[in-house]
């Protein structure tokens, strides 16, 4: 029997804002902070703020998209963007590591995830606001309007001051935030739409055409040497949610080393791998793909002088090995 195909669709967002439209004022809301390590906190919010909240963080969006249905506003996939006028981006959530994880810790592990406290988490690290909107009809359908703090932004008790009643004085707050009045992230379903191309890549530390780069040698990789994982992960979901690591990528070689070699590297530069009975290398966490791109990379040499041990940290090839042409 032929397999069915993939009826998955994109939302139609200027559908999705008129029908919000129509339903805003019935629409509950959460908010969730989350840090530079995109561990998610819960937090609360006086009814003070509820005539702010909704206007911030949700009705600019959808009067945003309302307009530009009738100004030509079109829709285009945020990885063949050529910073087109009018356009509004989008990417499927899969793409995006970081921001998966982080929707899949409040859906699925809410009662994991601590409130938040400035005395235990410190809000200077901080990175981004999630605001999660639910229709009261269809509560297992959220969505979710993001935005990015600025450290810039935030006001602390202990050194700012407030002017009230025509004088200054301490400000009694532990933190006082400006919150950003731009639209920038939202999620709907497997869709992020991307109202501000540079705050969603500081957001979750997307650059496409790094992660392009990164999964193309990771293929490359994955068809030189035999590896082998702990149940739940591999290679490509480790490696986006590291940038160091994608950034190393950029410019390794694959192929100038083979497993064997890699394997007697690491022994004579001392640096501990661990290989199972059918030879792979062992990579149970980011450590221990950092040791073994570092290894493909050559980046351990011994000084023929001291004896001494180094990674080093940028190399300037001198030349070629003798007898092989220059390579590039």
């Amino acid at each position: 029997m032929d397999e069915k195909p993939d009826t998955t669709e994109t939302t139609d967002i200027f559908l999705w804002a008129n029908n919000i439209d129509g339903i805003k004022k019935e629409l509950g809301v959460e908010f969730f902070l989350f840090n530079k390590n995109y561990t998610p906190y819960t937090t609360s919010f006086n009814s003070d703020l509820n005539s702010q909240i909704k206007p911030m963080f949700l009705y600019d969006l959808i009067n945003f998209v309302n307009m530009g249905a009738g100004t030509g506003l079109s829709v285009r996939d945020f990885e063949l963007s050529d910073g087109e006028d009018n356009v509004l981006l989008r990417t499927d959530l899969a793409n995006v590591g970081r921001a998966e994880t982080l929707l899949h810790l409040i859906e699925h592990q809410r009662s994991d995830i601590v409130e938040f406290s400035e005395q235990e988490h410190e809000f200077k690290r901080i990175k981004g606001i999630i605001a999660r909107f639910t229709d009261p009809a269809s509560p297992k359908k959220p969505f979710y309007a993001i935005k990015q703090i600025s450290q810039g932004q935030v006001l602390k008790g202990t050194t700012a001051w407030e002017f009230r009643d025509g004088k200054f004085g301490a400000f009694q707050a532990d933190i006082g935030l400006k919150v950003p009045s731009d639209n920038q992230v939202l999620i709907i379903d497997k869709d992020i739409f991307v109202f501000s191309q540079s705050k969603f890549e500081r957001l979750f530390n997307y650059d496409y055409k790094k992660q392009a780069l990164a999964d193309q040698k990771v293929a490359e990789i994955e068809k030189q040497f035999k590896l082998s994982f702990p149940d739940g992960m591999d290679l490509q979901s480790l490696v986006r949610e590291r940038a160091k690591t994608v950034n190393k990528l950029q410019k390794v070689e694959i192929g100038a080393i083979t497993q064997e070699q890699v394997i007697e590297y690491a022994d004579d530069m001392q640096v501990e791998i661990m290989t199972d009975d059918a030879g792979a290398i062992i990579i149970m966490d980011g450590n221990d793909l950092d040791l073994f791109v570092n290894l493909i990379n050559e980046d351990y040499i011994t000084s023929e002088i001291t004896g001494r041990r180094y990674e080093v940290k940028s190399k300037k090839l001198l030349d070629d090995p003798e007898g092989e042409p220059p390579r590039g």
